[in-house]
Protein backbone atom coordinates (compact mmCIF):
# COMPACT_ATOMS: atom_id res chain seq x y z
CA UNK A 1 0.00 0.00 0.00
CA UNK A 2 1.12 3.59 -0.67
CA UNK A 3 2.07 6.06 2.02
CA UNK A 4 -1.41 7.60 1.81
CA UNK A 5 -2.99 6.03 4.88
CA UNK A 6 -4.52 9.02 6.68
CA UNK A 7 -7.24 10.79 4.75
CA UNK A 8 -9.18 13.90 5.67
CA UNK A 9 -12.48 14.87 4.08
CA UNK A 10 -13.48 18.53 4.16
CA UNK A 11 -17.18 18.49 3.40
CA UNK A 12 -19.46 15.57 4.25
CA UNK A 13 -22.35 15.93 1.83
CA UNK A 14 -23.26 13.51 -0.95
CA UNK A 15 -19.81 13.34 -2.53
CA UNK A 16 -17.91 13.34 0.77
CA UNK A 17 -20.03 10.56 2.24
CA UNK A 18 -19.77 8.47 -0.91
CA UNK A 19 -15.99 8.73 -1.00
CA UNK A 20 -15.70 8.08 2.74
CA UNK A 21 -17.77 4.90 2.56
CA UNK A 22 -15.73 3.55 -0.37
CA UNK A 23 -12.40 4.42 1.24
CA UNK A 24 -13.37 2.76 4.52
CA UNK A 25 -14.58 -0.34 2.68
CA UNK A 26 -11.04 -0.98 1.45
CA UNK A 27 -9.82 -1.13 5.06
CA UNK A 28 -6.46 0.34 4.08
CA UNK A 29 -6.64 3.82 5.59
CA UNK A 30 -8.15 5.92 8.34
CA UNK A 31 -10.68 8.60 7.39
CA UNK A 32 -11.48 11.77 9.29
CA UNK A 33 -14.20 14.26 8.29
CA UNK A 34 -15.07 17.85 9.01
CA UNK A 35 -18.13 19.80 7.89
CA UNK A 36 -19.37 23.18 9.09
CA UNK A 37 -22.85 21.63 9.40
CA UNK A 38 -21.75 19.07 11.99
CA UNK A 39 -22.99 21.55 14.58
CA UNK A 40 -26.53 21.05 13.25
CA UNK A 41 -27.78 17.70 14.50
CA UNK A 42 -30.31 17.12 11.71
CA UNK A 43 -28.14 18.26 8.82
CA UNK A 44 -27.22 15.85 6.02
CA UNK A 45 -23.55 15.77 7.12
CA UNK A 46 -24.53 15.03 10.73
CA UNK A 47 -26.93 12.27 9.72
CA UNK A 48 -24.21 10.75 7.56
CA UNK A 49 -22.04 10.19 10.62
CA UNK A 50 -24.55 7.64 11.92
CA UNK A 51 -23.94 5.25 9.05
CA UNK A 52 -20.40 6.03 7.91
CA UNK A 53 -17.92 5.44 10.70
CA UNK A 54 -15.37 8.16 10.03
CA UNK A 55 -13.70 10.01 12.85
CA UNK A 56 -15.53 13.27 13.38
CA UNK A 57 -13.05 16.13 13.63
CA UNK A 58 -13.61 18.89 16.12
CA UNK A 59 -12.48 21.64 13.75
CA UNK A 60 -10.57 22.10 10.45
CA UNK A 61 -7.21 22.00 12.19
CA UNK A 62 -8.01 18.69 13.85
CA UNK A 63 -9.33 17.32 10.55
CA UNK A 64 -6.10 17.76 8.61
CA UNK A 65 -3.56 17.14 11.37
CA UNK A 66 -1.09 14.53 10.06
CA UNK A 67 -3.27 13.82 6.99
CA UNK A 68 -1.48 12.43 3.95
CA UNK A 69 -4.40 13.34 1.70
CA UNK A 70 -6.99 16.07 2.13
CA UNK A 71 -10.07 15.85 -0.10
CA UNK A 72 -12.07 19.05 -0.43
CA UNK A 73 -15.67 18.10 -1.28
CA UNK A 74 -17.72 21.14 -0.38
CA UNK A 75 -20.24 23.15 -2.37
CA UNK A 76 -18.88 25.42 -5.09
CA UNK A 77 -19.47 28.57 -3.05
CA UNK A 78 -17.41 27.19 -0.15
CA UNK A 79 -14.34 26.08 -2.13
CA UNK A 80 -12.06 28.99 -1.25
CA UNK A 81 -13.34 29.22 2.32
CA UNK A 82 -12.71 25.51 2.90
CA UNK A 83 -9.16 25.74 1.57
CA UNK A 84 -8.45 28.80 3.68
CA UNK A 85 -9.72 27.05 6.83
CA UNK A 86 -7.10 24.27 6.55
CA UNK A 87 -4.21 25.81 4.59
CA UNK A 88 -2.19 26.88 7.59
CA UNK A 89 -2.60 23.45 9.24
CA UNK A 90 -1.67 21.03 6.46
CA UNK A 91 1.52 19.02 6.74
CA UNK A 92 4.46 19.39 4.34
CA UNK A 93 3.87 17.60 1.02
CA UNK A 94 0.32 16.55 1.91
CA UNK A 95 -1.85 16.09 -1.15
CA UNK A 96 -4.87 18.38 -1.46
CA UNK A 97 -7.44 16.92 -3.87
CA UNK A 98 -9.94 19.60 -4.90
CA UNK A 99 -13.01 17.85 -6.37
CA UNK A 100 -15.24 20.94 -6.22
CA UNK A 101 -17.02 22.27 -9.30
CA UNK A 102 -15.50 25.73 -9.65
CA UNK A 103 -13.97 27.87 -12.38
CA UNK A 104 -10.39 27.46 -13.63
CA UNK A 105 -9.52 30.78 -12.05
CA UNK A 106 -10.82 29.67 -8.66
CA UNK A 107 -8.86 26.40 -8.89
CA UNK A 108 -5.68 28.38 -9.57
CA UNK A 109 -6.28 30.64 -6.57
CA UNK A 110 -6.80 27.69 -4.25
CA UNK A 111 -3.74 25.94 -5.71
CA UNK A 112 -1.58 28.98 -4.93
CA UNK A 113 -2.84 29.01 -1.34
CA UNK A 114 -2.14 25.31 -0.82
CA UNK A 115 1.29 25.51 -2.48
CA UNK A 116 2.24 28.46 -0.27
CA UNK A 117 1.39 26.31 2.76
CA UNK A 118 3.64 23.50 1.52
CA UNK A 119 0.92 21.19 0.20
CA UNK A 120 0.63 19.47 -3.17
CA UNK A 121 -2.53 20.64 -4.89
CA UNK A 122 -4.27 18.32 -7.37
CA UNK A 123 -7.14 19.64 -9.44
CA UNK A 124 -9.98 17.13 -9.90
CA UNK A 125 -13.09 17.30 -12.07
CA UNK A 126 -15.72 14.59 -11.53
CA UNK A 127 -17.13 14.09 -15.02
CA UNK A 128 -20.36 12.26 -14.12
CA UNK A 129 -22.85 11.99 -11.24
CA UNK A 130 -21.10 10.38 -8.26
CA UNK A 131 -23.62 7.52 -8.45
CA UNK A 132 -23.65 4.75 -9.47
CA UNK A 133 -19.87 4.34 -9.89
CA UNK A 134 -18.99 6.18 -6.67
CA UNK A 135 -15.22 6.47 -6.10
CA UNK A 136 -14.60 4.81 -9.49
CA UNK A 137 -16.39 7.63 -11.35
CA UNK A 138 -14.50 9.26 -14.22
CA UNK A 139 -12.29 12.01 -12.78
CA UNK A 140 -9.94 14.31 -14.68
CA UNK A 141 -6.83 15.24 -12.68
CA UNK A 142 -4.83 18.36 -13.37
CA UNK A 143 -1.85 20.35 -12.23
CA UNK A 144 1.86 19.69 -11.75
CA UNK A 145 1.26 17.02 -9.08
CA UNK A 146 -1.44 15.09 -10.96
CA UNK A 147 0.87 12.50 -12.54
CA UNK A 148 2.59 11.58 -9.27
CA UNK A 149 -0.76 11.39 -7.50
CA UNK A 150 -2.44 9.11 -10.06
CA UNK A 151 -0.96 5.77 -8.91
CA UNK A 152 -1.84 6.62 -5.32
CA UNK A 153 -5.37 7.49 -6.38
CA UNK A 154 -5.74 4.19 -8.20
CA UNK A 155 -4.62 2.27 -5.10
CA UNK A 156 -7.29 4.06 -3.09
CA UNK A 157 -10.01 3.03 -5.52
CA UNK A 158 -10.22 5.99 -7.89
CA UNK A 159 -10.38 3.60 -10.83
CA UNK A 160 -11.79 6.20 -13.22
CA UNK A 161 -9.13 8.81 -12.53
CA UNK A 162 -6.82 9.92 -15.31
CA UNK A 163 -4.32 12.73 -15.78
CA UNK A 164 -5.94 15.31 -18.02
CA UNK A 165 -3.32 18.05 -18.02
CA UNK A 166 -0.30 19.26 -16.08
CA UNK A 167 -1.68 22.76 -16.59
CA UNK A 168 -4.04 23.90 -13.84
CA UNK A 169 -7.54 24.89 -14.93
CA UNK A 170 -7.99 22.72 -18.01
CA UNK A 171 -9.75 19.87 -16.19
CA UNK A 172 -12.06 22.33 -14.47
CA UNK A 173 -12.76 24.13 -17.75
CA UNK A 174 -13.87 20.81 -19.25
CA UNK A 175 -16.23 20.14 -16.34
CA UNK A 176 -17.66 23.65 -16.39
CA UNK A 177 -18.32 23.61 -20.13
CA UNK A 178 -20.01 20.21 -19.75
CA UNK A 179 -22.23 21.72 -17.07
CA UNK A 180 -23.42 24.42 -19.48
CA UNK A 181 -25.05 21.57 -21.44
CA UNK A 182 -26.14 19.21 -18.65
CA UNK A 183 -27.49 21.74 -16.16
CA UNK A 184 -28.76 23.88 -19.02
CA UNK A 185 -30.77 20.94 -20.38
CA UNK A 186 -32.31 20.41 -16.96
CA UNK A 187 -33.35 24.06 -16.82
CA UNK A 188 -34.64 24.10 -20.40
CA UNK A 189 -36.69 20.93 -19.94
CA UNK A 190 -38.27 22.31 -16.78
CA UNK A 191 -39.19 25.61 -18.40
CA UNK A 192 -40.44 23.98 -21.61
CA UNK A 193 -42.50 21.22 -20.06
CA UNK A 194 -44.02 23.27 -17.24
CA UNK A 195 -45.23 25.74 -19.87
CA UNK A 196 -46.38 22.92 -22.14
CA UNK A 197 -48.28 21.30 -19.26
CA UNK A 198 -50.07 24.60 -18.62
CA UNK A 199 -51.27 24.60 -22.24
CA UNK A 200 -51.97 20.87 -22.26
CA UNK A 201 -49.48 20.11 -25.03
CA UNK A 202 -46.69 18.37 -23.10
CA UNK A 203 -47.30 14.99 -24.78
CA UNK A 204 -47.07 16.57 -28.23
CA UNK A 205 -43.85 18.39 -27.30
CA UNK A 206 -42.28 15.17 -26.05
CA UNK A 207 -43.47 13.24 -29.11
CA UNK A 208 -41.90 15.86 -31.35
CA UNK A 209 -38.55 15.21 -29.67
CA UNK A 210 -38.60 11.53 -30.64
CA UNK A 211 -35.34 10.74 -32.41
CA UNK A 212 -33.70 13.91 -31.09
CA UNK A 213 -30.62 12.85 -29.15
CA UNK A 214 -30.03 9.26 -28.07
CA UNK A 215 -33.14 8.43 -26.07
CA UNK A 216 -36.33 6.57 -26.88
CA UNK A 217 -38.09 7.70 -23.72
CA UNK A 218 -38.23 11.47 -23.40
CA UNK A 219 -40.83 11.44 -20.59
CA UNK A 220 -38.57 9.29 -18.40
CA UNK A 221 -35.45 11.28 -19.22
CA UNK A 222 -37.28 14.57 -18.67
CA UNK A 223 -38.57 13.47 -15.29
CA UNK A 224 -35.08 12.37 -14.26
CA UNK A 225 -33.38 15.58 -15.37
CA UNK A 226 -35.98 17.87 -13.82
CA UNK A 227 -35.88 15.85 -10.60
CA UNK A 228 -32.14 16.49 -10.33
CA UNK A 229 -32.88 20.21 -10.17
CA UNK A 230 -35.62 19.70 -7.60
CA UNK A 231 -33.30 17.69 -5.35
CA UNK A 232 -29.97 19.41 -5.96
CA UNK A 233 -31.02 22.82 -7.29
CA UNK A 234 -29.16 24.88 -4.69
CA UNK A 235 -25.89 23.07 -5.28
CA UNK A 236 -26.40 23.17 -9.04
CA UNK A 237 -27.09 26.91 -8.90
CA UNK A 238 -23.80 27.44 -7.06
CA UNK A 239 -22.01 25.39 -9.70
CA UNK A 240 -23.66 27.37 -12.50
CA UNK A 241 -22.52 30.62 -10.92
CA UNK A 242 -19.01 29.18 -11.16
CA UNK A 243 -19.79 28.37 -14.80
CA UNK A 244 -20.69 32.03 -15.24
CA UNK A 245 -17.29 32.90 -13.80
CA UNK A 246 -15.67 30.41 -16.19
CA UNK A 247 -17.38 31.91 -19.24
CA UNK A 248 -16.51 35.42 -18.15
CA UNK A 249 -12.88 34.40 -17.54
CA UNK A 250 -12.90 33.48 -21.25
CA UNK A 251 -14.05 37.03 -22.08
CA UNK A 252 -17.59 36.02 -23.07
CA UNK A 253 -21.07 37.01 -21.95
CA UNK A 254 -22.52 34.24 -19.74
CA UNK A 255 -26.20 35.10 -20.28
CA UNK A 256 -27.35 31.50 -20.78
CA UNK A 257 -25.46 30.12 -17.79
CA UNK A 258 -26.63 32.99 -15.56
CA UNK A 259 -30.24 32.25 -16.45
CA UNK A 260 -29.66 28.55 -15.78
CA UNK A 261 -28.38 29.37 -12.29
CA UNK A 262 -31.59 31.28 -11.61
CA UNK A 263 -33.76 28.41 -12.85
CA UNK A 264 -31.84 25.85 -10.78
CA UNK A 265 -32.28 28.00 -7.66
CA UNK A 266 -35.98 28.35 -8.45
CA UNK A 267 -36.43 24.59 -8.90
CA UNK A 268 -35.02 23.88 -5.45
CA UNK A 269 -38.05 25.61 -3.90
CA UNK A 270 -40.29 22.85 -5.26
CA UNK A 271 -38.36 19.82 -4.08
CA UNK A 272 -41.45 18.10 -2.66
CA UNK A 273 -42.73 17.57 -6.21
CA UNK A 274 -40.11 14.88 -6.73
CA UNK A 275 -42.32 12.52 -4.71
CA UNK A 276 -44.62 12.25 -7.74
CA UNK A 277 -43.73 9.09 -9.63
CA UNK A 278 -44.62 10.23 -13.15
CA UNK A 279 -43.72 13.31 -15.16
CA UNK A 280 -47.24 14.73 -15.40
CA UNK A 281 -47.78 14.47 -11.67
CA UNK A 282 -44.46 16.14 -10.96
CA UNK A 283 -45.20 19.00 -13.38
CA UNK A 284 -48.66 19.48 -11.87
CA UNK A 285 -47.23 19.60 -8.35
CA UNK A 286 -44.74 22.29 -9.35
CA UNK A 287 -47.36 24.33 -11.19
CA UNK A 288 -49.82 24.11 -8.29
CA UNK A 289 -47.20 25.23 -5.79
CA UNK A 290 -46.03 28.07 -8.02
CA UNK A 291 -49.61 29.25 -8.53
CA UNK A 292 -50.31 29.23 -4.79
CA UNK A 293 -47.28 31.45 -4.24
CA UNK A 294 -48.65 34.05 -6.67
CA UNK A 295 -52.07 34.21 -5.05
Amino acid sequence: MSNVTRISLIGFGEVGQTLAADLLARDQCSVCAWDIQFSEGLSIPSRGLRDIKVRQATDPRDAVAQADLIISAVTAAEDMKAARSVASHIGPDSYFLDVNSVSPGMKKQVAQMIAAAGGRYVEAAIMSPISPRHIASPIFLGGPHAAEFLPLARELGFAGAEVFSAELGRASATKMCRSVIVKGMEALLAESLLTARHYGVEASVLDSLSGFMSTDNWPAMSRYMISRSLIHGRRRAEEMREVVRTVEEAGLNACMSAACAQRQDWAADYGSAVAQENLDGMLDAILSAALREKQ
